[in-house]
């Protein structure tokens, strides 16, 4: 790959630019969700099997039906166009394409190395992580 950080990063720019206007061209001609039936969902769920279209992982218990293509950029609200995924994995892929998506999953990868080996950015990239995750955690936890 002949790209230099500065490349990766207007390519990243221009992939959120393409993928914020689809959002908004879609919304604008979006003709408004249908509640899926109980049928419907059973259909969606037996197409992986009950597992993640995302992760792999068994699906137990509360799901989301997942746009393949997002409703927001255009995609159908039609059973042929979902397929089962866990609530965390459907609000990370939100409304990525596959290409951004495969990018940011890479990166994660790569990240994840730098981590767990602690080298590079990896230890800052964890310190921020972590108090990432805890003010997310301590923004959707109940009250007993």
């Amino acid at each position: 790959m002949d790209t230099t950080a500065k490349q990766f990063a207007k390519h990243l720019q221009t992939l959120r630019s393409k993928r914020r206007k689809a959002v908004k061209e879609g919304k604008a001609n979006s003709p408004g969700r249908a509640r899926l039936t109980s049928a419907q969902r059973r259909s969606i769920l037996s197409k992986t099997g009950a597992r993640c279209h995302i992760c792999g992982g068994p699906i137990e218990g509360k799901w989301q039906a997942d746009h393949v293509l997002a409703h927001s950029a255009g995609g159908g609200h039609t059973e042929d166009n979902f397929l089962p995924a866990h609530s965390v994995c459907n609000n990370y892929r939100w409304h990525y394409s596959a290409e951004e998506f495969q990018l940011i999953l890479k990166l994660g990868v790569m990240v994840r190395t730098m981590v767990e080996k602690g080298v590079g950015p990896g230890p800052d990239i964890a310190e921020a992580f972590v108090k990432h995750e805890g003010r997310r955690i301590g923004r959707t936890r109940t009250a007993p």
